[in-house]
């Protein structure tokens, strides 16, 4: 067990013949008395620095393992809104795809289908102008004939309605 300054300054030597100054003794242990409860309260107060750094190391290390785990979970996040950004990227580039594919296909049958309406109508064309060339060749045949140069007179006209043309 340690001294204390008590145990120091209720220290009580033996006497003897020629021995040391008893009033050098006492003042030699008073100083070593307050030297010795300086040193106490020297070590009290550096337990008491070492506790409260103690303390604010345990503090500082909490604080720094939340930090680690929050800048973790941070992260997590952040690499699951890249994850979810990119597949709703796909998602879309899927999507404008399918849309694209689609007006495409649209597109190519409302093309085909005009193609075949001119493709149609070119030959209805055709067989207009035939039908067309061949009233108008028929109608110029008529014309042609003599006949015409007979019914400028009157007697062939009556004949003609008598005939019920």
């Amino acid at each position: 067990m340690p001294l204390t300054p008590l145990d120091i300054h209720n220290k009580e030597f033996g006497r003897r013949l020629r021995g040391y100054d008893e009033d050098e003794v006492n003042e030699f242990l008073d100083q070593v008395i307050k030297d010795y409860e300086a040193l106490i309260r020297e070590n009290k107060e550096i337990q008491n620095q070492a506790l409260s750094m103690q303390e604010k190391l345990n503090h500082f290390s909490n604080i720094e393992e939340t930090l680690s785990k929050t800048i973790i979970v941070a992260q997590e996040a952040a690499d699951e809104v890249r994850s979810n950004a990119k597949k709703e990227a796909q998602l879309i580039v899927k999507e404008a795809e399918k849309n694209a594919d689609r007006i495409i296909n649209e597109s190519l049958s409302k093309s085909r289908k005009v193609a075949l309406e001119v493709e149609e109508l070119r030959k209805q064309a055709s067989i207009y102008r035939a039908r067309f060339r061949t009233l108008v060749e028929a109608q110029l045949e008529l014309l042609s004939h003599d006949s015409w140069d007979t019914l400028d007179g009157p007697a062939s006209l009556t004949s003609e309605i008598a005939r019920g043309v």
